[in-house]
């Protein structure tokens, strides 16, 4: 990478900042999840290697400009990883991986206590990245905010609230504002992630999966039209959901 970066090297690589590399990162990270979930071990091999090169990129343009190194970032999870692992490498104990993650979390606010900057208030969304994808974002901020005790008791004031969500989205659509919409489609968003958590469902993974079976789905439907030797961009809506609902019922478990 410091060859691509130098002089000679290569246009694109020395063109590349952080910013420029945000979402390949994230691209490599999914692709990662998704040779996991296919159980493809000559895949995941391939795309561990490509998420490395991100962590290697990233650590390269850090350390040009005298911020950082990859030695530095590699040093820097070694000693957290041995901070926060107390009953391994230190002389606690832990019955189980509950108390692990309890613990984990206490030493997480031990060292975002010592570390907090003056003036800076400490809250219990501190530490929460940003950078995640949204869904996963949301959750975590959901979960943090229950943790303090800031969270209903049960999933049904939260479906309630879904439905006061949608009526104001409702409301919005017939304002015409773009940006009040916008809001509005997030706290409905917001709102449907809470109601995944508290029925501990995923809703990354959850999202995925409704999103692969109408690929899955809208694929069959392109190949039955083309077997009737139609086609889609001729089609009007209420012909295609016909086929849509040939489609559905094919795909249901018997």
């Amino acid at each position: 990478m410091a060859d691509l970066r130098g002089p000679g090297g290569c246009p694109w690589d020395r063109e590349q900042t952080h910013t420029t590399l945000r979402g390949d990162v994230l691209e490599e990270a999914y692709e990662v999840v998704a040779a996991i979930d296919a159980g493809d071990d000559a895949n995941l091999r391939e795309e561990v290697g490509d998420l490395l090169l991100q962590a290697v990129f990233l650590s390269q343009i850090a350390s040009e400009e005298a911020r950082f190194t990859l030695d530095d970032a590699a040093r820097g999870i070694t000693e957290k990883l041995v901070r926060r692992h107390p009953h391994v490498f230190g002389s606690e104990s832990a019955s189980d991986s509950g108390a692990v993650l309890k613990r984990w979390e206490e030493i997480k606010r031990e060292e975002k206590s010592n570390s907090e900057k003056a003036g800076h208030a400490p809250s219990a969304l501190d530490g929460i990245s940003a950078g995640m994808p949204a869904l996963i974002h949301a959750e975590k901020v959901q979960k943090r905010a229950a943790k303090v005790g800031f969270d209903w008791d049960a999933a049904a004031p939260v479906l309630a609230k879904i439905r006061e969500e949608i009526v104001e989205v409702e409301q919005e659509i017939e304002t015409g504002s773009a940006a009040a919409l916008e809001g509005e489609i997030g706290d409905l968003l917001f709102s449907v992630v809470n109601l995944a958590r508290k029925l501990k469902v995923n809703s990354e993974v959850a999202l995925r999966g409704a999103t692969e079976k109408f690929g899955t789905r809208f694929r069959e439907l392109e190949r039955l039209v083309q077997a009737k030797g139609l086609a889609l961009d001729r089609m009007t809506l209420a012909e295609m959901d016909a086929v849509w609902d040939e489609v559905k019922k094919g795909s249901k478990p018997k």
